[in-house]
């Protein structure tokens, strides 16, 4: 599972072997290359390849608000293949965004595997005169128009907790969705955009080498990677906490035998010392989960997203 379209083959008989997996297992990640999604899915996918014994493929299919990716995979539902690197955006977020929900975020996914959860970040360029977020509301409320926000796309997290922001705060600010992080931080660096809401992973890299500054994160503990952040409970701002979590799902009906052999394998990659410390410098915390408490995390998730995003407005 090391590129979009590469496969990575191992040694063996694995292949050949009657039960699932017996063919290439696909892991479609609901973003563009270089988010935190992606991020986690490369870190995990080889090793539990390996486990697995199969060769195994990571493809980005974004858009849609990241229901493209989601329907990918419940187009392969007699398959159980091709899973998805499940996240807030497609399961949490995304079926609020529609008239009609393209699907239902319980009923038509088997969530097999948690992986873990990362903060969000409040990012603003240095040239804005704003460290802490009581000066970030000041310079948004004195700029007499309203102040552009990006994130890496429409209905992604980032886009939701703008939302949230600018209502329990009042602020006059609009949305600016891309596609993906990357191009956000292109605008971000030449000066044309200021403000903006995203992943940890996304803007650590940035935020170290003093490019961009983060006022704060949209967590209940504190990043290991970002330890001097502070975060929005210890400011006040409790309504504000949201973490973008991910996992492995497949399509409803994976059998029993199959979710339980993908779990196994899961729970030793992720038992790894080295890969949880891979995880935690990109800002995961990662935590052992099994597919009934997984189950239950995500249908939590669900309930407490959909006041906020049916509050936001945002439409897809």
């Amino acid at each position: 599972l090391l590129g979009m379209t590469a496969g990575l083959a191992f040694a063996g008989t694995a292949a050949a072997q009657a039960s699932w997996p017996n063919r290439p297992v696909k892991l479609i990640v609901t973003f563009p290359p270089g988010g935190a999604s992606d991020a986690a899915a490369r870190v995990v996918a080889g090793p539990l390849s390996d486990k697995l014994g199969q060769t195994g493929i990571v493809d980005n299919k974004p858009g849609g608000g990241t229901t493209i990716g989601a329907n990918f995979v419940l187009a392969a539902k007699d398959d159980y293949h091709t899973l998805m690197l499940s996240n807030s955006a497609p399961l949490s977020i995304a079926p609020y965004l529609f008239d009609k929900p393209p699907y239902d975020p319980i009923k038509d996914f088997s969530h097999v595997v948690y992986i873990g959860s990362v903060a969000n970040a409040f990012v603003v360029r240095p040239a804005v005169p704003a460290k802490t977020m009581p000066e970030l509301i000041t310079w948004i409320k004195g700029q007499g128009k309203p102040v552009p926000f990006g994130s890496g796309g429409q209905g992604s997290i980032g886009h939701i907790i703008g939302e949230m922001f600018k209502g329990e705060l009042g602020l006059n600010m609009e949305h600016i969705g891309y596609r993906g992080a990357a191009p956000m931080f292109q605008d971000m660096m030449a000066g044309q955009l200021d403000f903006a809401v995203v992943t940890l992973t996304e803007v650590l890299p940035l935020a170290k080498d003093g490019k961009l500054t983060m006022i704060a994160l949209t967590s209940t503990q504190k990043a290991p990677s970002a330890p001097d952040v502070p975060l929005v409970t210890d400011l006040g701002y409790p309504k504000l906490v949201a973490e973008n979590f991910v996992g492995i799902s497949a399509p409803a009906g994976m059998p029993a035998d199959a979710q339980a052999k993908l779990h196994k394998a899961a729970a030793e990659v992720l038992a790894d010392p080295k890969i949880v410390e891979r995880l935690g410098d990109l800002g995961f915390v990662t935590k052992p989960m099994s597919p009934a408490e997984f189950t239950a995390f995500v249908a939590s998730q669900v309930k407490s997203f959909q006041a906020p995003v049916k509050a936001s407005g945002a439409k897809l």
